[in-house]
């Protein structure tokens, strides 16, 4: 069986508080409260669904009552209605500027007054019901955009392996790379540093589409990409032929998508991470902040990298020689302000690519088996 709604009737007049029970006892659970105190006290325990409150009372009237209601967390969501002897103008427009949803003057109409309430107690329920529905309706938004965020990540993790597996000189690089670059973007947000384009980006997307930098790779030949030694002059034109085929590649997608805000960020890191500041970079030869701030930041992620990783035929840099090449390398293959910001940052980068290396250490240590056993 449903409860009954739950009524307030707060007047100091107990001939009134009787006349108004008689009235709607048979339809609420009616609360006979003797005075705006005593209301206060009951809301400690008990919320009603709606306040019937008079006017003229001593200690604590009604306009001061309903401040105080309004002005509480807890109580400020309660109808509240002015059932009182005042029937001037004045005292019914002043008792809704603060908040009251009626204004009845005694002595009332038990059927008016009853038709009244039931109204009022009818929009309340479909406020809270439209309330509950859009909060529900938020929440499923939630739901499914955490779930498109975790395929968007599970595809991109498989993608980024897949790169990885085929050029296993650089294992590690997109995750250290994305880290490198998570530095330099909080870095550049904390000074607000080129404010007016970073402020412009969609920062839940921008750090993990870096992901994508290099997925152009996937087109070119293992003999190339797994070459044990330098590129020759015509291996290196292959080579850098990686950032125009994954900037087209992932054009391609966004031709079939339309929300492109990942993509568009993925799309300009592919595409310029190796342009340089002075012009002479690929694959379009851009120059100075005709290069996007994304392939501007990835230029020095990815260099870096270079540097201190390992490969076939160089032994790795050591942190600081790294440092050295890159400030050196300033308003000559990158952006002199993001040099500044990388010089602050060394000591960080350099730890990240400690801590990604132990790690990448452990799991081939963990997943390598050892010769005997294959025997």
């Amino acid at each position: 069986m449903k409860s009954k709604q739950i009524i307030f009737l707060v007047d100091d007049n107990m001939t009134n508080l009787t006349a108004g029970k008689m009235v709607l006892k048979g339809h609420y659970d009616i609360f006979s409260v003797p005075s705006g105190a005593k209301l206060f006290q009951i809301l400690e325990k008990v919320t009603p669904d709606l306040i019937l409150l008079d006017i003229e009372m001593p200690e604590m009237n009604g306009y001061e009552a309903i401040k105080k209601l309004k002005g509480e967390k807890k109580t400020r969501e309660i109808p509240v209605i002015f059932l009182t002897a005042r029937n001037d103008f004045g005292s019914e427009l002043e008792g809704l500027n603060l908040g009251a949803i009626d204004y009845i003057p005694k002595p009332f109409s038990p059927p008016l007054l009853l038709k009244r309430i039931e109204n009022h107690l009818l929009m309340r329920n479909q406020q809270t019901a439209l309330k509950e529905y859009n909060e529900n309706l938020q929440e499923m938004v939630r739901q499914r955009t955490r779930q498109v965020v975790e395929l968007q990540n599970s595809i991109l993790n498989t993608v980024t392996e897949m790169v990885e597996f085929r050029d296993d000189v650089t294992g590690g690089h997109i995750e250290r790379t994305q880290n490198y670059l998570k530095l330099l973007v909080d870095k550049l947000l904390s000074g607000k540093i080129y404010w007016e384009e970073v402020s412009s980006w969609n920062l839940e997307f921008l750090v993990p589409s870096a992901q994508l930098h290099d997925v152009g790779k996937i087109s070119i030949s293992d003999a190339i990409l797994n070459k044990p030694g330098k590129l020759t002059s015509e291996e290196f034109e292959i080579m850098k032929r990686h950032a125009s085929i994954g900037e087209k590649a992932i054009e391609g997608i966004m031709k079939t998508s339309s929300d492109n805000d990942f993509l568009c960020h993925a799309k300009i890191f592919a595409g310029t991470h190796h342009e340089k500041w002075d012009g002479s970079g690929y694959p379009r030869g851009l120059k100075n902040s005709m290069i996007p701030l994304q392939g501007r930041l990835m230029a020095i992620a990815d260099v870096y990298d270079a540097l201190i990783a390992l490969r076939p035929y160089k032994q790795p840099l050591s942190p600081q020689e790294a440092e050295r090449i890159i400030v050196e390398g300033r308003e000559k293959h990158f952006d002199p302000v993001l040099v500044e910001l990388f010089q602050d940052l060394a000591p960080q980068f350099a730890g990240i690519a400690e801590h990604c290396n132990a790690a990448m250490q452990a799991r081939t240590e963990t997943f390598s088996v050892p010769v005997k056993e294959i025997a």
